[in-house]
């Protein structure tokens, strides 16, 4: 039986104001290094693409480096159709600078920074792109964490989505303890609370290993 292959996204994406400057969010890629370091120890084909980190990625993995979120986009969709699964681990960018200046921009000047829609790399793959792939996401709310995750779920078609909520006792971004709620578009909710990104990214494997081997 020849392996699953898994394509897991990381890290943040940049999207450049001038040759120097960029705005970007406080994503680390741990989760997604970590999610590719024990899918290869599953003996999974790992394809890792992973935007601006200090990460080194795990061993025996293909790993492609990307910036800005039209490059992820590009990529993920060239890799998909090797892919059996896609764990969009990756915190993208929402906007973009309309435009972005061959030039640094002067210090001595004021600028007005207009913004753009960037892709929706899931939600705007089509129903052939998706067929007879595990499509796995991720939710980071300030608020409402379950209804916003659940509309995420749906809207986008996926299988599962982790939710993520940012307040005063749950700090997603970097090490330590996180509490996130894994939902299934079955209506299937289990929590992960106060566990290492290790076990919770254990945890993502395992319910994937379960989607994967149940029937529709």
């Amino acid at each position: 039986m020849n392996p699953l292959r898994i394509l897991i996204t990381a890290g943040p994406t940049i999207e450049f104001i001038d040759p120097v400057r960029f705005i970007s969010n406080r994503s680390t890629g741990q989760m997604g290094y970590e999610l590719a370091r024990l899918a290869k120890k599953k003996k999974y084909k790992v394809t890792l693409i992973s935007g601006p980190v200090s990460l080194l990625p795990p061993g025996g993995v293909r790993h492609f480096r990307v910036e800005t979120a039209r490059q992820l986009n590009k990529k993920v969709r060239a890799e998909l159709k090797k892919a059996d699964i896609l764990v969009m681990a990756s915190a993208v960018c929402d906007f973009r600078p309309i435009y972005s200046l061959n030039k640094k921009i002067k210090s001595r000047h004021n600028i007005v920074l207009k913004l753009v829609k960037n892709p929706d790399i899931v939600g705007s793959l089509a129903k052939k792109e998706k067929r007879n792939k595990i499509l796995v996401g991720f939710a980071l709310e300030t608020e409402n964490l379950i209804k916003n995750a659940r509309g995420k779920l749906k809207k986008k078609a996926l299988d599962l989505i982790i939710a993520n909520k940012l307040d005063r006792t749950n700090m997603p971004f970097g090490g330590g303890l996180k509490t996130v709620y894994k939902l299934g578009r079955h209506g299937f909710k289990k929590s992960v609370k106060k566990a290492t990104k290790k076990r919770i990214a254990r945890a993502i494997l395992d319910t994937i290993d379960e989607l994967c081997y149940t029937p529709n």
